[in-house]
């Protein structure tokens, strides 16, 4: 087999050669080591490693897979492979096919193998001769927009095995931050928002290329949601504490001061404007957190027509599993989709936020002067009460 990536003509194939089936070879070994595999299962792995690619020197790169997998076979009946090696090991091969999800632990093996360069410093190296094979080969409508093209890739692209997540993801998001830089240098954007672009340099705005997304505008509506939601949780913290602590002065009013106000009837007003200023506050903070019903269904029309954000569980709590797994599949392939309901989700949040703090200020604020009316009510009727007892004057032991 060797012999045949030798004898292929090496300017055309920069990139799918003899090393880097090498590469994926020792990469398949290196992460099966991590696992406990059969014997069996290392031989499969092992030659699958070495036919998964040598397609690409018969056909085109859509048809590889299956070319190899004839190769592998014809390979196997001429050397008396088992019938039932011989399908696991094309079972394995296909696992490399990009639309397809690895299902067995043998296919994430040698999908991680192939595409191991992804987490280290040999992406960009490997990156450049996959363009030029493609240009060899006549892929020109692939590598117009090569840096788009790689920002896709890598954003696209996930490894399965947990050893290379461990060892590689770190790595992958560098080469997909510095993708992303080149890309952005090589279009001349600036980012303004998501959905918009606009060339500092012209007045007229340039819409954003599909699927783009900069690692800059991730990290601040994640950042913005977080810090929305840490306030909403500040706003209950809050809330709670008004209900608590006015739950207990009620509470106490009702079982003390409810039956003293029998015998100290001057102290009924003071009480009752208490328990009044206690009640409005409860009140106030429980509509600040009164959670808001919506309908929690939605049709496809408003999905095709973007009139649902999908990002809200109030939306689609009402619908199958099968309804939002088909509604959320058509948002994540249209990223002005996507990100625009990111953008109106935390909108929506900043909107309950403004509604939540208002209302628990005029909470406060109520506790505050209720607190403060209260003590001066009861110092009034305290001395009032003082002042209109009767006096009773004593002379030598009697009273007169």
């Amino acid at each position: 087999m060797t012999e045949e990536y030798k004898s292929a003509n090496k300017d055309h194939f920069p990139y799918h050669n003899l090393l880097h089936t090498q590469n994926v070879v020792t990469h398949a070994f290196e992460i099966a080591s991590h696992y406990e595999l059969t014997e069996k299962e290392i031989a499969a792995l092992h030659i699958a490693a070495w036919f998964h690619d040598i397609g690409h020197l018969y056909t085109s790169p859509s048809d590889h897979e299956e070319k190899s997998v004839e190769i592998m076979k014809a390979f196997m009946n001429e050397h008396h492979g088992a019938a039932d090696l011989t399908e696991e090991i094309a079972d394995i091969i296909r696992g490399t096919i990009l639309k397809n999800e690895p299902v067995s632990i043998l296919q994430q093996i040698i999908r991680d193998a192939d595409s191991y360069h992804f987490g280290t410093k040999a992406f960009k190296k490997n990156n450049k001769l996959v363009k030029a094979e493609y240009e060899i080969r006549g892929l020109s409508t692939i590598t117009a927009d090569w840096e788009t093209n790689t920002v896709e890739s890598l954003q696209a692209h996930k490894f399965y095995t947990d050893y290379c997540i461990e060892i590689l993801s770190s790595g992958k998001e560098k080469n997909l931050e510095k993708a992303l830089k080149k890309m952005n240098k090589k279009n001349n954007y600036k980012t303004t928002n998501n959905i918009i672009l606009k060339d500092m340099g012209n007045n007229d705005g340039l819409n954003k290329p599909s699927g783009f997304i900069t690692k800059g505008i991730q990290t601040s509506l994640k950042l913005t949601s977080e810090n929305h939601l840490r306030l909403s949780d500040m706003a209950d913290s809050k809330a709670n504490i008004l209900i608590s602590v006015n739950a207990i002065i009620i509470s106490v009013i009702l079982s003390v001061l409810i039956r003293k106000i029998e015998v100290e009837k001057h102290l009924t007003i003071p009480t009752f404007i208490f328990l009044a200023f206690s009640v409005i506050t409860i009140i106030l903070s429980i509509i600040a957190t009164r959670p808001k019903v919506t309908e929690g269904s939605f049709t496809r029309e408003d999905v095709l027509h973007k009139k649902t954000n999908l990002l809200f569980f109030g939306n689609f709590y009402k619908k199958s599993l099968e309804e939002y797994t088909w509604a959320m599949s058509t948002m994540l392939r249209d990223s002005d989709y996507l990100y625009g309901a990111m953008v109106e989700d935390i909108y929506y949040l900043g909107v309950v936020l403004g509604r939540k703090y208002k209302l628990l200020r005029i909470a406060y604020s109520l506790f505050m002067v209720g607190i403060i009316v209260s003590v001066i009510a009861f110092s009034i009727a305290i001395f009032a009460h003082k002042s209109d007892a009767p006096v009773i004057i004593t002379t030598g032991g009697s009273p007169f």
